[in-house]
């Protein structure tokens, strides 16, 4: 660890605090429906969309029907995209005439694309055609971070309305988030990264030829447009096998800079919309500061191991200095020219975000650096998260804290000024329980089955490691992976397609009946029993509710795993 690192560190989450309060008045005004900057230019072309689709603005849904059209909309993107895959080699724009996806491929990679969990399986650029990265996968990534915010939001009103029946129009939200929020950003982005070297063509590979007198095919194409809203929207699903560590794909260290702060500010910025739509901002920022001690908890852990080296290369001379111990740290997997602190910043803030665009493979970190990635996506993804899956996830969890609080002295829980009663805190365990449910249960038949077995690169706590990470990073819509899994057979295609839909739609579905529930609900007057949810008690009580259920739920598990693979690590008897 050094002095340069940590002020690399503190820069980003300057840059990110800073844009919080302006991003998030800008998105209040997008989805309160009120004149903005682009609002001129924008406001045409979105009434266009409303009289082609038959969507009435001013009508608004219940949350039945507003889960309804969200599954609805996503049964399309679903079948679309799996077409879209199995024709590919008969459609256009297909230079390198690649055959059609193989249905369980193609089946993963569209549940895995619809859910933002952008899991892939398979060699992008040997697999996909420029038609389907771009009318597919690229489409995908707008939508289903869309359809995230959306839902967000939909949570939010439920908060901050009163007697209402309605929480929004699933089909305005979206169109807003994508017209008025990404498009915009990825365009200007997306021309900047062009600007540092990013490749945007559809010319066919290009193929040259080495000092050895070899050939080498170097791949190309729609990079820039893809790289973008990957980054912007959470996603993941990179142009290339290696994603963010492909020099096409992050050129150099401005664009790796640019490229972390996008991933946090779309949900770093819902915490602000989150203050301003309840009418009290300091509720924002409690939310905020509660996923910043979180993410700087995991970045500062994943830095201090990462940094200190791989212990069992101790008595191998790989240092010049006798005895040290690989002065410049774990560099295995790390991007060699961003360094430990940028690749620890990256990794820790992509399996936040639900985002699977990492600089450097999990299988290539230390045990207890891996368990970092492993327990910020076991608990959902809650610190800042996949854009809007974050923060609906934060709330679920400070409804249960609110309920212990409300316990804890006697009284009705209440969070801004709303009664919580058994409907809500059941539809919030059921939310939050269903993501353990998912990921130990699919890992416990892997583990055991030929077919799950056989994908295993290691045997022992580092082979258990990986099995539970992919069905841990499917269920909570993360997408990464540790390196050594062999994922694409038709066993882990299907069962990690199925956590991946498990963890996106059956946890959506509670949330939106609690939005409902709370929507329908009066406002109660503060008096001097309500429990303060926006100052430093609630933080801390929200902080130790979170890490208490994701205690008793999951230490089980990353005992069999990354503790248990660190012990052994430590006393020699992996190597």
């Amino acid at each position: 660890m050094t002095a340069n690192g940590f002020v690399q560190i503190a820069l980003y989450c300057a840059v990110v605090a800073l844009l919080v309060k302006p991003f998030g008045y800008y998105m209040t005004r997008v989805f309160n429906g009120e004149r903005t900057f682009l609002s001129l230019p924008l406001r045409p072309l979105e009434r266009a969309i409303y009289a082609l689709s038959g969507v009435k603005e001013d009508e608004e849904q219940d949350w039945k029907s507003y889960g309804l059209a969200m599954l609805t909309f996503s049964l399309a993107g679903f079948l679309a995209l799996y077409a879209l895959q199995r024709l590919q080699a008969v459609l256009p724009f297909n230079p390198q005439h690649l055959d059609a996806v193989s249905p369980d491929l193609a089946f993963n990679t569209s549940v895995s694309f619809i859910t933002n969990t952008n899991w892939q399986s398979y060699t992008p650029e040997t697999t996909m055609s420029y038609l389907t990265q771009m009318a597919g996968l690229t489409v995908h990534n707008f939508v289903s971070a869309a359809t995230g915010i959306a839902l967000a939001i939909a949570l939010i009103r439920g908060f901050a309305r009163r007697s209402a029946r309605t929480i929004g129009n699933f089909w305005v939200d979206m169109t807003r988030t994508v017209l008025y929020v990404l498009l915009p950003i990825a365009i200007v982005v997306g021309l900047f990264f062009v600007w540092q070297g990013m490749p945007q063509n559809l010319g066919a590979y290009a193929e040259a030829t080495t000092l050895e007198g070899g050939k080498q095919v170097i791949a190309q194409g729609p990079v820039a447009s893809q790289e973008v809203i990957k980054i912007l929207g959470t996603n993941g699903g990179g142009f290339f096998n290696a994603n963010s560590a492909h020099p096409y794909e992050n050129p150099n260290a401005l664009t790796n800079f640019v490229q972390m702060v996008l991933i946090f500010s779309i949900g770093a910025g819902l915490t602000n919309v989150f203050g301003r739509m309840v009418g009290k901002e300091r509720q924002g920022w409690a939310i905020f500061a509660v996923m910043g001690i979180l993410f700087l908890v995991g970045v500062f852990t994943v830095y201090a191991t990462e940094s200190h080296g791989n212990p069992a290369f101790t008595s191998l001379p790989i240092d010049a200095a006798p005895g040290a111990l690989q002065a410049g740290g774990n560099m295995e997997g790390k991007e060699v020219r961003f360094g430990i602190a940028n690749s620890s910043l990256f990794t820790t803030a992509t399996t936040d975000a639900s985002c699977g665009a990492v600089n450097n493979m999990h299988d290539s970190l230390l045990p207890l650096g891996g368990m970092v990635p492993m327990v910020n996506i076991m608990l959902g993804e809650i610190i800042f998260g996949g854009v809007g899956s974050g923060l609906y996830g934060m709330l679920l969890f400070a409804i249960v804290a609110v309920f212990v609080a409300g316990l804890m002295v006697g009284r009705t829980p209440e969070y801004l000024g709303k009664k919580l009663e058994a409907k809500e805190v059941k539809m919030a365990i059921l939310a939050i329980l269903i993501l353990p449910l998912s990921m130990l249960g699919f890992t416990a038949i892997a583990v055991v089955v030929s077919p799950g077995l056989a994908g295993l690169a290691n045997s022992g706590p580092h082979g258990f490691s990986e099995a539970l990470y992919a069905y841990v990073s499917a269920t909570g819509n993360n997408g990464s992976a540790f390196a050594g899994l062999s994922a694409n057979t038709p066993f882990w295609n299907t069962t990690l397609g199925l956590a991946m839909w498990i963890g996106r739609f059956l946890l959506i579905v509670p949330m939106l009946a609690v939005a409902g529930s709370l929507a329908g609900k009066k406002l109660v007057p503060a008096s001097a029993g309500t429990f303060p949810t926006d100052g430093g008690l609630f933080v801390g009580l929200l902080i130790g509710v979170i890490l208490i259920m994701g205690g008793l739920v999951y230490f089980p598990a990353l005992a069999l795993g990354p503790i248990e693979e660190h012990l052994a690590m430590r006393a020699g008897s992996l190597f």
